[in-house]
Parts: C-alpha cells; sequence; structure tokens
C-alpha cells in the first residue's frame, strides 16, 4: 500500500540543478539524490564535480556558462547525452551584480538578465520538449522548479537588474504553469529569503545591515542551505502533481512581517 511517504520518492528520476556546486544548489541535488533521483549537477565559474563527488554514484557534474546565448543548449545536450532525458528542472543557477542604479552599466544588465531569467526560459523551453514528447493525456510528465526571490515582490537597494530579472522569473512561472499543465508539467517557483551563501557574503559582513536583516526574520536567523531542500523536494516529487503556478516564500516569515 502507497503512503503519503512514497509521494515523496523520485525513483527513477532524471533531475537537472544548475548552480549547484555550493550554497542552494548543492543542498537541493543532495536531497533530490536522497529521495532517490538521478542527479545532473551543473556548474559554471566553479565546477559541481564537489557535489558529484559527496552525493555519489547517482550524480554527475556538468559545466556550461548560462551567461552565453549557447550556454544552456550545451548544458541540457551534455545532460541528455549522459541521462537520455530530464525529469526534473531546478533553475537555480543566478547571479547578482550590485552598482547605484544611475550608474548600472548595460553590459552588467544584459549579463544578469541572461543568466537570471533568459537561460532559465531556454533551460524550461528544452525540458518541456522532451518532456511533452514522453507524455500520454492525463499523464504528469515532468516538474521544473525555478528559485525566484523576494525581489520577486521588493526592489532591493543597488540591484536593479537582479530585481528585474526575479520579478520576470515569477511572472515567466505563472506563465509556463500555464500552458504546460494541460500537457503534464508542473511549473512552480521557490522564493527564497535571506540565506547564508556565498551571495549574501557582504551582507552578513556588514554589521549595521546584518542587524537590520535579522531584526525584519521573524524567526531570528539566516536561512541555511538545508532550509530550501524541503520546499524543493516537495515540488518536485508527486506530493504536488497539483500544485503549479505557485511562487512559495521560504523566507523564515519575511514576507509575513
Amino acid at each position: 500500500m502507497q503512503t503519503i511517504l512514497d509521494l515523496f520518492r523520485l525513483d527513477n528520476k532524471v533531475a537537472l540543478v544548475t548552480g549547484a556546486a555550493s550554497g542552494l544548489g548543492a543542498a537541493i541535488a543532495t536531497a533530490l539524490a536522497q529521495a532517490g533521483a538521478t542527479v545532473a549537477v551543473h556548474g559554471n565559474r566553479r565546477a559541481a564535480t564537489e557535489t558529484a563527488a559527496a552525493i555519489g554514484s547517482k550524480a554527475a557534474a556538468f559545466r556550461a556558462d548560462l551567461s552565453t546565448i549557447d550556454g544552456a543548449n550545451e548544458l541540457f545536450g551534455q545532460v541528455v547525452d549522459k541521462f537520455g532525458r530530464v525529469d526534473i528542472l531546478i533553475n537555480n543557477a543566478g547571479t547578482i551584480i550590485r552598482h547605484a542604479a544611475e550608474e548600472y552599466p548595460l553590459e552588467d544588465w544584459q549579463t544578469v538578465l541572461q543568466v537570471n531569467l533568459t537561460s532559465v526560459f531556454q533551460l524550461s523551453q528544452l525540458a518541456a520538449r522532451d518532456m511533452i514528447s514522453r507524455s500520454a493525456p492525463g499523464q504528469n510528465v515532468g516538474k521544473i522548479v525555478n528559485i525566484a526571490s523576494l525581489l520577486s515582490f521588493q526592489g532591493g537597494i543597488r540591484v536593479p537588474a537582479y530585481a528585474a530579472s526575479k520579478g520576470g522569473v515569477a511572472q515567466l512561472t505563472k506563465a509556463l504553469a500555464n500552458e504546460w499543465a494541460p500537457k503534464g508539467i508542473q511549473v512552480n517557483a521557490i522564493a527564497p529569503g535571506y540565506f547564508a551563501t556565498s551571495n549574501t557574503e557582504a551582507l552578513q559582513a556588514d554589521e549595521t545591515r546584518n542587524r537590520q536583516i535579522l531584526e525584519r526574520i521573524p524567526a531570528g536567523r539566516w536561512g541555511q542551505p538545508n532550509d530550501l531542500a524541503g520546499a524543493a523536494l516537495f515540488l518536485s516529487s508527486p506530493a504536488s502533481d497539483y500544485v503549479t503556478g505557485t511562487v512559495m516564500t521560504v523566507d523564515g516569515g519575511w514576507m509575513g512581517r
């Protein structure tokens, strides 16, 4: 007899997790592997070989530059050549570049939008084509989980490109969910709050800003990468087959404050 815990199993599934060399991506990839998935872990500037080695035989590392227009195609092709298909796509890779808005270089704007938004669309499109090719009426064939941000809802300071890209991720998630739910693909997003990762090192090191952030978080602490793993597993598993087009906040209560 199937139990509720069985709905969280990912046996015989192939998952691609971008930006999995460390931090949130590594934690998500590890969780999916522990639930039974075979995991393709992606790195860009830093290879994801350490993550793959820590997971073991159920993982393989891939490298591609998602800041280029061809990076998504190169990555997806590598993964399909190795594993034959993709059942779960976690669009976690992202970058942030800080400047005052009036001085923001167009080159940096384009880089952030390419990595954080355009490559998310490219990979989602590639994954959906692969999933739909294997679908049957009434069958759930795939999961796409995008990593959004609190700045999908708020504007931030000195990060106009990042805020624009993450706002776009939230809306793209809803648009793709509308089109692909009838084809058996659930598309959702997770909006992490303030997590202790390399992207937030400067904020953590700033005594004043760190205090202000902690005062706003009801949980009273920075999130740790493993705090995101449960939400990612839920949205990747059959337990969420009737959940699509949602942006789930995992933020220690920040948005409810």
